[in-house]
């Protein structure tokens, strides 16, 4: 179907690989002139996944790449260069290695380094100023990540200093426990600035979520004081991922905060390296299976879309403003979304208030018009425009299509954006974004990364280079590391 690049999931050389379609699965091949030839499931669904080629978008990257590099040096000397083809949606700060607990299936492997990794304040806020010089558009959004973050004493500091230096959403990558135990911290972190809690939450039950009545005191914390967490399962087959569905309901019975369902089907990588992968690996592909059968068909498979569709926004946006915006050119491999509505009779997605299909060829249609148009006619052209795209919304049951399109108006015609925020908070967010490892390791997929890790040294790395492959996180944590301190006399 398409060569790419791959790695030895033995010695992760670069190799030449394709991508190939058997069974109705897809998969990647490649051959290693030391371990031989390997073949690994990539996508499940091969139907699926030629309807997300459809959305491929490439990206012209930023224009001030941190280096210049020949294409075969990817992905060993990674570093955002001008082979890259998307700018940064979401970077991520590594902000310490120390954590509370203790996860076999943690990517990272914090607890297994033998050494302490904690840029200091400083270190951070040079960091932050070089994702906020990305240009044409610098990064909106910021997360803290680790290890466990609340470990740092002055991280309410880095939240401030960020939302200073200009980040639109700030996050916070975090297992709970500090927000469970304190019941004050999660109204300290929203004072800060904080916008979003990005919560390990792998299960509604004991079985599949050891920390699950700290989880639950965390979100009760959060649903107190309406801070926005989104949930973030990692899914691993025959392990919790027969409760995809609860959840989904969990997230929507604590719609006051719950903002989204983030799944992550499980990347074989750092602690989770050693395992039998064809036996636990989920693709997208399940994932959205398990969704539609433990949701009773309310949240279908073919309700989700690839990160990519939502560009003709970003044209319109351009075309109606002048002014470059951030261009979501994942890949469209990468990931996958809906949004649906938490009401009395149930969830109702998105989907059944409009054909997304019609929607966003309408939405493109816009923009061009307005790229024809004058300065003076654009608000005319817009106005115009969206009164057409109203073909695209269907009748619904619970008369949400009147709110959604009041929203869109106020959104796009009056520039009103908490119509916008005022959707979001009624509406539940469900995704995947299913992260690579040796095994199915895809350089196009990497060229096309938008969510990048920053360094001390000054990179930005793309994510699976950074936790998989050439193991960028091992390097940067050693060379920036010091020997964890001894513990204090009692």
């Amino acid at each position: 179907m398409k060569k790419t690049k791959s790695l030895c999931p033995v010695c992760a050389r670069a190799l030449p690989a394709e991508v190939i379609e058997e069974d109705d699965k897809i998969w990647i091949r490649r051959t290693c002139p030391e371990h031989g030839e390997f073949k690994h499931l990539y996508w499940s669904d091969a139907k699926m996944y030629q309807r997300f080629e459809e959305f491929e978008s490439i990206g012209n990257g930023v224009n001030n790449p941190q280096r210049l590099a020949s294409t075969n040096e990817c992905p060993n000397a990674c570093g955002l260069c001008n082979n890259h083809k998307s700018g940064t949606l979401l970077a991520n700060i590594d902000v310490t290695n120390r954590c509370n607990l203790n996860c076999d299936f943690c990517f990272a492997n914090a607890r297994a380094c033998g050494y302490l990794y904690e840029p200091d304040i400083d270190q951070i806020v040079d960091m932050m100023r070089m994702i906020r010089s990305q240009k044409p558009v610098p990064a909106p959004a910021l997360q803290f990540s680790g290890g466990e973050p609340t470990m740092r004493d002055d991280l309410l500091d880095l939240i401030r200093m960020a939302k200073d230096l200009g980040f639109s959403q700030v996050q916070l990558a975090t297992n709970g426990v500090n927000i469970a135990r304190n019941n004050g911290y999660a109204q300290e972190l929203k004072d800060a600035g904080l916008s979003t809690i990005y919560l390990h939450f792998d299960g509604v039950t004991k079985a599949t979520n050891p920390q699950i009545s700290l989880h639950e005191r965390a979100v009760k914390n959060c649903c107190d004081i309406e801070m926005g967490v989104v949930l973030v399962p990692t899914i691993i087959n025959g392990r919790n991922d027969h409760e995809v569905g609860a959840i989904i309901n969990f997230a929507a019975d604590h719609i006051r905060a719950v903002r989204g369902v983030n799944f992550q089907p499980v990347a074989f990588t750092g602690a989770a390296s050693d395992v039998d992968v064809l036996k636990q690996r989920v693709t997208i592909p399940d994932l959205a299976d398990r969704i539609e059968l433990q949701t009773d068909g309310a949240v279908k498979k073919d309700y989700f879309f690839p990160v990519p569709c939502v560009l003709p926004i970003s044209d319109l946006v351009e075309a109606y403003t002048g002014k470059p915006q951030v261009r979501f050119t994942t890949h469209q491999h990468c990931g996958a979304a809906t949004y649906v509505f938490v009401t009395d009779e149930g969830l109702v997605p998105i989907n059944r208030m409009l054909d997304v299909n019609k929607f966003f060829e309408a939405i493109s249609g816009i923009a061009e018009h307005l790229n024809q148009s004058g300065s003076l006619n654009k608000y005319m052209a817009l106005l115009d425009g969206i009164r057409q795209m109203h073909t695209s919304l269907k009748e619904s049951e619970t008369g949400s299509t009147a709110a959604f399109w009041k929203m869109l108006g106020s959104t796009l015609i009056h520039q009103d954006f908490k119509a916008l925020k005022d959707f979001h908070w009624n509406a539940l967010f469900i995704g995947t974004m299913h992260f690579m490892d040796n095994y199915n390791y895809d350089l196009s997929r990497v060229q096309r990364c938008c969510i990048h890790y920053a360094t001390p040294d000054g990179r930005m790395i793309p994510f699976c280079t950074y936790n998989s492959g050439p193991v960028h996180r091992e390097e940067v944590w050693k060379k920036f590391s010091r020997p964890i301190p001894a513990p204090l006399p009692r």
